[in-house]
């Protein structure tokens, strides 16, 4: 269980977030996605703030205020044009599986730097035959002369370009401990020898590229795994995680868009009166509010829940579909309250379309969520294997 944050306590995160992110704005977003700069300046700033650091045990330079801190974090940069797809990864699903399975070395190695923004993470899992489908991964890693070599290919993997390594998930037995056949999650440098990298042309804006990767015979210690023992467990322990932080991320985006559209809303006149007036206009936005409050208080309890020491899997499923229809919806809705500037890149709306459609699929579709949520929480017959 985790210490969770208070309200005054938050508020003054999110504060202090929202400052640093007026110093860059959704101009820097466009720029270094354009650049290719990764927004690694923008990253560190916030490991200096503390903000990255905030569900990292204390005593490894965190602030040790759980997943719910860490998703306001999330929320606030991306209300602020900045929706950086590396808070739901590095900061949330590889320091969640090092917190919980890592060995004392592993964390004191990785954390304060995860902390700080000083180090990145990536995390591997998709494979071109293996998508929402973790048991079918073909990826192997076999023990040998002390060490672990890793042999496959994974798919659609985040900003290789800017992390130190990855979080590598593989199928595995045996080993120093004898451990039982099934998923592995093993730590590999990005530099590591016989390890290909290349780049997944995707129709997205955002800083942070997209890569297939080839694994061949990649050799790493025997101490690189995280967990062993635990098998499933350790992959288990980050999927929540990712999912609420994508739907902070999600809920950011909408109220970014809708705060656009209100603002357009109430200066734009037509016929000597703020478009805002009409309620063709003003419904729609009405209802992105009120669906965005509704999301919220979805991604809120699931956050809660993993820091109450629960799963969470229900609610974090639960927040993710409901945060990225919402989103979908807020920034379709802004789109058309701005006419035809709704596409001109310097109204910053059209720029985040790729992204939002994107999280409709990734980490996990909506159509997985929704099978998982008819499973768990209606009792349901199970529709996959």
């Amino acid at each position: 269980m985790t210490a969770t944050a208070g309200t005054e306590e938050l508020d003054a995160l999110r504060v202090a977030v929202r400052r640093l992110c007026e110093k860059y704005g959704h101009d820097y977003y466009l720029r270094t996605s354009e650049e290719a700069g990764n927004a690694r300046e923008f990253w560190e700033e916030l490991g200096d703030l503390g903000a990255l650091g905030v569900a990292i045990p204390e005593e490894y330079g965190g602030g040790g205020q759980g997943i719910e801190a860490l998703a306001v974090v999330a929320e606030e940069i991306a209300a602020c044009g900045l929706p950086l797809m590396l808070i739901a990864l590095s900061p949330a699903v590889c320091a969640k599986m090092l917190i919980d399975y890592g060995s004392d070395e592993q964390r004191a190695f990785w954390l304060p730097g995860l902390a700080d923004g000083s180090r990145v993470l990536a995390f591997a899992i998709t494979e071109p035959d293996a998508g929402s489908n973790a048991h079918n991964i073909s990826t192997r890693a076999v023990f040998e002369d002390g060490d672990w070599i890793i042999t496959g290919q994974k798919y659609y993997v985040s900003h290789v370009d800017n992390a130190d390594a990855m979080v590598v998930i593989a199928n595995a037995a045996g080993g120093p401990d004898n451990l039982p056949p099934g998923p592995k999650a093993f730590l590999v440098p990005t530099d590591a020898p016989s390890l290909a990298r290349t780049p997944i042309p995707v129709e997205i804006i955002s800083p942070e590229r997209q890569y297939s990767l080839f694994l061949d015979a990649v050799r790493v210690p025997a101490d690189a795994i995280v967990g062993g023992e635990h098998g499933l467990r350790v992959l288990f322990t980050g999927l929540n995680p990712e999912r609420i932080l994508s739907a902070a991320l999600l809920n950011g985006i909408a109220r970014y868009a809708i705060d656009k559209a209100a603002d357009y809303a109430r200066t734009r006149v037509v016929w000597s009166e703020p478009i805002g007036t009409h309620q063709a206009i003003a419904h729609p936005l009405a209802r992105a509010e009120t669906r965005l409050a509704a999301a919220r208080l979805l991604t809120l309890e699931a956050a809660r829940a993993v820091d109450r020491g629960e799963t969470g899997g229900v609610a974090a499923a639960m927040a993710k579909v409901e945060a990225s229809e919402t989103a979908s919806y807020a920034l379709d809705v802004a789109i058309q309250t701005h006419g035809g500037n709704g596409m001109a890149r310097e109204y910053g709306l059209a720029t985040l379309s790729g992204l939002v459609r994107l999280f409709r699929i990734a980490p996990v579709s909506t159509e997985m969520l929704l099978n998982h949520i008819a499973h768990r929480a209606l009792q349901l017959p199970r529709s996959y294997r």
